[in-house]
């Protein structure tokens, strides 16, 4: 079993009324975008979070339960414990346009995947969604690199009305015809799955589960036979389109399987 390394939060960083970034004193130079670290709280628990950057290391974190709730209140200067990188990440297409779609905090691990695009001069598309205008993180660092950014917002306080997956249409329909990648909630990915068929598109979808241990051995993140942890978290389309727990079901802390 890894063990953690442990470091020194660098700053952190308020990215909307729930969601902050902690920049790690340590870089995971070796990290693919898509991959994740086991991030530990002395005291409290150890959980999966995505890379969004990986030198400095980079996580943003939504506030969504115990964990990531203690972890808000920690300040520069704390010390965290740090296993991996771990897990598939995305694989560009160098002979096709990047097309990207991020639902609410998923777009942090999708700065990490155009940092790449951009360097291998890619032509890159952003589509990123969120409930309303102040939930949009992460929309300066996608400007900075000069990608074309698209924003949907469900009220349409911000960018089109509505969600990402419908404005990634008209960017799916272009010729040449993108590779899709998507990270997000999993009805958003289904609908990603979805606009991939329709289109012929090839697409990679990071899909979120629990997990304790983060490199095979606790099962808890299994998905149809396979484990996000090892196989994914980021599957193809083709993968997607074949499983039959991929939308419908997922597993809790107890491994019982729950309703997506």
């Amino acid at each position: 079993m890894p063990l953690p390394q442990i470091v020194s939060i660098r700053e952190v960083q308020v990215e909307s009324r729930r969601v902050r970034t902690f920049v790690l004193d340590t870089a995971l130079p070796e990290a693919e975008p898509g991959q994740f670290v086991m991030l530990w709280l002395p005291g409290v628990d150890e959980k999966p979070i995505s890379i969004a950057h990986p030198a400095p290391l980079t996580l943003t974190v939504a506030r969504v339960g115990p964990f990531s709730t203690a972890l808000h209140r920690v300040r520069e200067g704390d010390r965290v414990g740090v296993r991996g990188p771990f897990g598939r990440g995305f694989h560009l297409h160098p002979d096709r346009p990047a097309l990207l779609i991020g639902g609410g905090y998923g777009v942090a691990p999708l700065y990490f995947l155009a940092c790449h695009a951009v360097r291998q001069e890619i032509p890159t598309t952003v589509v990123m969604g969120a409930r309303r205008a102040n939930d949009l993180i992460y929309v300066d660092r996608f400007q900075a690199l000069g990608v074309e950014l698209v924003v949907a917002t469900d009220d349409g306080s911000a960018g089109q009305r509505g969600t990402a997956v419908a404005a990634a249409q008209a960017v799916a329909r272009r010729d040449p015809p993108p590779a899709v990648y998507a990270c997000g909630p999993e009805p958003m990915l289904v609908a990603v799955l979805r606009l991939c068929q329709e289109y012929s598109l090839p697409g990679q979808l990071s899909v979120e589960r629990y997990m304790k241990c983060g490199f095979g051995i606790c099962g808890q993140c299994a998905l149809d036979g396979m484990l996000v942890c090892l196989d994914g978290p980021v599957f193809s389309a083709e993968q997607l389109a074949g499983l039959t727990e991929f939308g419908r079901f997922r597993r809790n802390p107890t491994g019982r399987r729950m309703p997506v």
